[in-house]
């Protein structure tokens, strides 16, 4: 039975490494500063319950941001008087050394707001490379000086290192003092609201802002006080946009959080697998090395404030998203969302194209019109959910992704552009639609697929080769050939039906180091590991037949266009478009029966050729004969494809029937040629040959 501490008093509470909290009850508990470390709490429920530090922590942390605030102003203060030397005229080298540290903190400044902290102390570093270039004395005059420099005037110190010694070590000191001034006013701001609120990020800063002015004063030095001022705005202004999530001060932000969070709730480590975080206050809350597959995180209150790690709560748009369920019309490309719950969340329009959605809960959201171009999910729950106009492009399902009960109308295959907005749209005729249950039939053939993308120049050869290689090495995962497509001017995908439970990711890393290094080979070194292999002879034809035929092809009934390629449904049924023409183009023709062929077992013995070494000999032969018409190879092509699907099972009635008829078909075709053509001699050894295989007489 599970635990209940639901409205209790658990502030401070150890529950580290505990392994009975699984769906625990912790709503409405006030869990601040509990330890839930290593803590294993799936399907946990900490709906409204109250997170964060507990007060003791919060003093403590104001105090720590008075005395950031307090080293702030005073620092800025050093900045300042080393400004104020340019009204000192009694020296040169004190109003140099002054317009020096002004320029590097104008430099800082217009930097540091511009592009960040981190950019500005680079930019100040460059600064001071340059006002120290004069002396090539800095090193030496520095070393010796240096202490006497803080411990005495820095008068005297310039007078005794040289002006450009001066101008360097002044330089130095300015940009420092400016980096860590700026950075320990916007920690102390940034600290300060993140572990006790606005109120005292306010305070913090105005005494940052009143020990500078105090100091100032005290020195009579008002130009000083001007730009202790400016030092103080400056971290004021850093510390609160970290605080709102600009990207450029993420340092500054990430720090203050991660102080903030000392002595919070910690989950860090915990498995959080379903737990339910409705409506709970989060700030102050670690959770580093978390699992949160398909936590609920609606309405919860100061998310944006939890140390996230590199869950996926360190993204500020994802945040939003959990917190609301509004993702329309965002952008989610190629972000880590792996077990992310989106159930019942609105992302129409949403575009997730590369992005990881594995494990995750998208029960019954609404992904109309969404990008899934390349969205990987596997083992993603889609139950109910709405994809009616979303575009499917060479998206990641497999047969543990859950479609039941998916409402959808029809589905485009390809991305839209401006030329054609529908690409590919299924079902076809835009007056149709999917009744209910059809999406799910009608997209379960591409569920356990390799799909094998080339995105540079294709070698046919290699391919062929290494495909046949990876068959060869892994006769468990069934590896059947169903698609092959020419993507572009010079990409190709090559799509393998797979045995259930096999490893996709481990096929396609070595398909593809076996096909790079074959890739490499020389054209002779590769034809030596050809010799003798019909399969990858006729492999090569398909792959080279796909790269040069029209841009269409089938997928079951349905001609889709835009795509080049060939595709095969089931073991039998080879399918190839070769256009509008009347005349079949020879290419595909010929593809397609090398498909047919490919399919056929080798012969047992390699002095005695079967059904597919004779059709294969007995193809070439049409296919380089110069004295056949187009027309009538093609109708020669397409007889010894027929023979080759009948030679799947040669000794049934039926098949020996179809082998016959495509017989005396091809015996036809050749009595119109010369009877001195070698394709009519290549024939006369042949046709009886095949005959006898089909026990024809």
């Amino acid at each position: 039975m599970a635990l209940d501490f639901s409205s209790q008093n658990l502030r401070g509470r150890n529950f580290k490494g505990r392994q009975d909290l699984a769906g625990a009850n912790f709503s409405y508990a006030d869990i601040r500063g509990a330890n839930f470390t290593n803590a294993n709490l799936k399907g946990a429920n900490f709906s409204h319950a109250k997170a964060g530090l507990q007060r003791h922590w919060v003093i403590f942390l104001v105090l720590v941001s008075w005395l950031l605030s307090g080293l702030s102003g005073f620092i800025w203060y050093i900045n300042s008087y080393l400004v104020s030397l340019i009204f000192d005229t009694s020296k040169l080298e004190n109003q140099i050394a002054g317009w020096t540290t002004l320029i590097i903190l104008i430099v800082f400044f217009f930097v540091t707001i511009r592009q960040g902290v981190g950019a500005g102390l680079g930019a100040f570093v460059i600064a001071v490379a340059f006002a120290g270039a004069g002396s090539v004395t800095l090193t030496a005059a520095f070393s010796g000086y240096f202490t006497k420099a803080f411990a005495g005037t820095f008068a005297e110190a310039f007078t005794k290192i040289g002006i450009g010694g001066g101008i360097a070590f002044i330089g130095t000191v300015a940009g420092a003092l400016a980096g860590a001034g700026t950075l320990t006013g916007a920690l102390a701001g940034a600290g300060a609201l993140a572990g006790a609120g606005t109120l005292t990020l306010v305070l913090a800063l105005a005494g940052a802002l009143t020990v500078a002015l105090v100091l100032a004063l005290t020195f009579s030095f008002a130009f000083a006080f001007t730009f202790a001022g400016a030092g103080a705005l400056l971290s004021i202004f850093i510390g609160w946009q970290a605080i709102k999530g600009d990207e450029k001060y993420a340092l500054v932000r990430n720090i203050a959080i991660a102080f903030a969070a000392t002595g919070g709730t910690s989950f860090r480590g915990a498995d959080l697998t379903n737990a339910n975080f409705t409506q709970t206050t989060l700030k102050s809350t670690d959770f580093r090395n978390t699992i949160l597959i398909c936590s609920c995180w609606h309405q919860a209150k100061m998310l944006d404030r939890v140390r996230p790690g590199l869950t996926y709560l360190q993204n500020p748009q994802v945040r939003q998203l959990l917190v609301t369920g509004q993702g329309q019309d965002k952008n989610f490309d190629r972000q880590n969302l792996r077990g992310i719950n989106l159930q019942r969340a609105n992302l129409a329009d949403a575009s997730f194209i590369g992005a990881d959605l594995s494990e995750a809960n998208l029960q019954d959201a609404n992904l109309s019109r969404a990008k899934l171009k390349q969205t990987q999910l596997d083992g993603t729950d889609l139950t109910g959910a709405t994809l009616t106009g979303a575009y499917i492009e060479d998206w990641g399902i497999t047969n543990t992704t859950k479609l039941h009960g998916v409402r959808c109308e029809y589905v485009f295959m390809r991305l839209p552009t401006k030329e054609n907005p529908d690409p590919l749209r299924k079902p076809d005729n835009k007056q149709e639609v999917f009744e209910e249950g059809d999406f799910a039939d009608f997209i379960q053939p591409i569920f356990d697929t390799l799909d094998l993308y080339h995105n540079q120049g294709v070698d046919p050869r290699a391919v062929a080769i290494a495909f046949k290689n990876l068959t060869q090495n892994h006769p468990e995962a069934e590896l059947e050939i169903v698609a092959m497509e020419k993507r572009g001017n010079d990409k190709f995908l090559l799509r393998a039906k797979t045995a259930a439970g096999s490893d996709k990711s481990q096929l396609s890393a070595e398909y593809f180091d076996d096909y790079n290094q074959l890739k490499a080979l020389s054209q002779s070194q590769q034809l030596l590991l050809v010799e003798k292999s019909n399969r990858i002879r006729n492999l090569e034809i398909m792959v080279t037949t796909a790269l040069q035929q029209p841009k269409s092809y089938t997928q079951g009934n349905t001609i889709m266009s835009d795509i080049s390629g060939i595709n095969i449904q089931g073991s039998s049924n080879v399918s190839g478009i070769a256009g509008n023409s009347s005349v079949a183009n020879l290419g595909t023709i010929s593809g397609n029966v090398s498909i047919a062929l490919n399919q056929l077992s080798d012969s047992p013995s390699a002095d005695k050729p079967g059904i597919k070494e004779l059709l294969t000999q007995l193809q070439e032969a049409i296919s380089q004969s110069s004295d056949l018409p187009d027309e009538e190879k093609a109708e020669a092509l397409e007889q010894v494809k027929t023979l080759a699907e009948a030679g799947k099972t040669p000794q049934e009635s039926t098949k020996q029937k179809t082998a016959k008829t495509a017989i005396t078909m091809l015996k036809g075709i050749f009595s119109s040629l010369p009877a001195v053509a070698s394709l009519v001699e290549t024939a006369n050894k042949l046709l009886p040959a095949i005959a006898k295989l089909f026990s024809l007489g």
